[in-house]
């Protein structure tokens, strides 16, 4: 007799993948059901017992009060990413810089011929143009974030404070992910470019100068090996 040979076998085989743990998403000892397969842990399972967060952070894991215009019922946003905060070094010296420019105006008398009234003007409207230009700045850094959800990946890049551009990709359409980090600078507050080969319209997309990069990268393939899993047990939404 062959065939029951050729079931126990298989059976065997069966149980010592589970029992080694070489399958990647089963979790052994767990109960299936029938056309479903095993339960597994999901990346946003996993990732919600290292929940990080915070008003200002660059790198975001489970902002669970996170919300945006086109986001779905049931989708989660795994990370919230902006850019690094050493790429904001500049006009913040910059700002510092016009800050103390009116100090030197009693070595150097620029607007000495303006009568006193008028210089006082002067400085008040100096130090306007001071806080719009760090307002502007600011708002541009924190509203330009990049979503990683665990359906698509989104950017939302606002140029000015009347401009605003959104591109997205899903995260099955995503063919490769590389990411870049030179210099010393990102090597050494570790923050670099992850780049996206996708096989929809946009084929390039790129995250820029995010912190941790080479973990922004291992996640996305987590969840494309996930998005692969459900759409094998049948349950793609």
């Amino acid at each position: 007799i062959i065939m029951p040979d050729i079931f126990v076998a298989e059976e065997k085989e069966s149980l010592s993948q589970s029992h080694t743990g070489s399958v990647k998403f089963f979790t052994p000892g767990v109960k299936t059901k029938q056309g479903l397969g095993a339960r597994y842990e999901t990346v946003a399972e996993r990732l919600v017992k290292e929940r990080r967060i915070g008003g200002l952070r660059s790198f975001n894991i489970m902002p669970g009060r996170v919300r945006f215009e086109t986001q779905e019922v049931r989708e989660k946003v795994i990370l919230l990413l902006r850019q690094h905060w050493v790429t904001q070094v500049k006009w913040i010296l910059v700002a510092l810089l016009m800050t103390f420019l009116p100090w030197g105006l009693n070595f150097i008398p620029l607007i000495d011929f303006l009568p006193g009234n008028y210089q006082l003007m002067a400085i008040v409207i100096w130090y306007l143009l001071i806080i719009a230009f760090i307002y502007e700045q600011f708002i541009s850094w924190y509203f330009h974030v990049f979503i990683i959800t665990d359906e698509r990946v989104i950017d939302i890049n606002f140029l000015n404070l009347l401009y605003k551009e959104v591109s997205e990709a899903k995260i099955d359409n995503i063919e490769d992910v590389t990411y870049t980090q030179g210099g010393v600078a990102r090597a050494w507050f570790d923050f670099g470019d992850v780049a996206m080969q996708t096989a929809g319209e946009q084929r390039q997309f790129t995250i820029d100068a995010v912190p941790e990069p080479n973990r922004v990268v291992k996640i996305l393939n987590e969840l494309k090996l996930e998005e692969e899993h459900e759409k094998i047990m049948g349950k793609v939404r």
